[in-house]
């Protein structure tokens, strides 16, 4: 299976302070991957030099063979954990600025979802609940046709009885052949999902594998073993 993000020796530090310790990894494509850890563990520091937020201090970085750069930028589609988006406008008026911006942006698919979710486009964000515009900036990353999509904490704001079926926009709406990378601290609520699960702590990767393994040799739910790696 080919790789389609490549990470070698990564090494992120702010002073005296290591967030990521040389690691080094590859994501295939066709998966939805854990990125799991406790706060503090370096989660959102990769995600951000992944997508080109931060420059890291040493390693490589490499999505489809190329650098962090343009190329990469065009086939990641990235989730932040804070709204962006500017309150003043409406979701329409939103869902045209992605069209124009993002050649992959697939404008009928965003208003299948949000007929789905009972969400009017011409609603402003300044009138929306913090969910429902969690909910908007999910559905605006999951309607381009990327091959990686990197979602953090996609449902930690959104009520029990909508995770669900966000969890089911996430896995119907990207093509079998791109990967989806969560970070998430619901690991209960999105293991059923889950094809493989790396744990991080304190900038070190401690674990990589297979949810199939988790369950399958080792008995164990993802989230027990979370539990014991990390003595929750």
């Amino acid at each position: 299976m080919s790789s389609l993000l490549s990470v070698s020796g990564l090494t992120k530090t702010y002073g005296n302070v290591t967030a990521l310790n040389n690691i080094s990894f590859e994501l295939p494509g066709g998966r939805i991957i854990g990125l799991l850890g406790p706060n503090g563990s370096g989660k959102t520091t990769l995600i951000k030099i992944i997508c080109g937020l931060l420059q890291p201090t040493s390693g490589t970085l490499t999505v489809e063979g190329n650098p962090i750069g343009v190329e990469s930028k065009k086939v990641i589609s990235y989730l932040p954990d804070t709204t962006y988006l500017g309150k003043s406008m409406t979701v329409e008026e939103i869902i045209k600025y992605f069209r124009d911006f993002y050649e992959d942006f697939d404008e009928s698919r965003a208003y299948d979802m949000l007929g789905k979710l009972g969400i009017n486009a011409k609603d402003r964000l300044k009138t929306m609940s913090k969910g429902t515009k969690e909910k908007v900036q999910l559905i605006l990353v999951m309607s381009r046709r990327a091959h990686l999509y990197i979602l953090d904490e996609p449902i930690a704001g959104v009520d029990p009885a909508a995770r669900d079926y966000i969890l089911n926009t996430i896995i119907t709406n990207y093509d079998e052949n791109a990967t989806i990378l969560i970070s998430t601290h619901l690991i209960s609520d999105v293991e059923n999902i889950l094809d493989d699960v790396i744990f991080l702590q304190q900038g070190n990767i401690v674990r990589y594998t297979s949810v199939e393994e988790i369950r399958g040799v080792e008995g164990k739910s993802v989230d027990s073993l979370f539990r014991e790696v990390f003595r929750c």
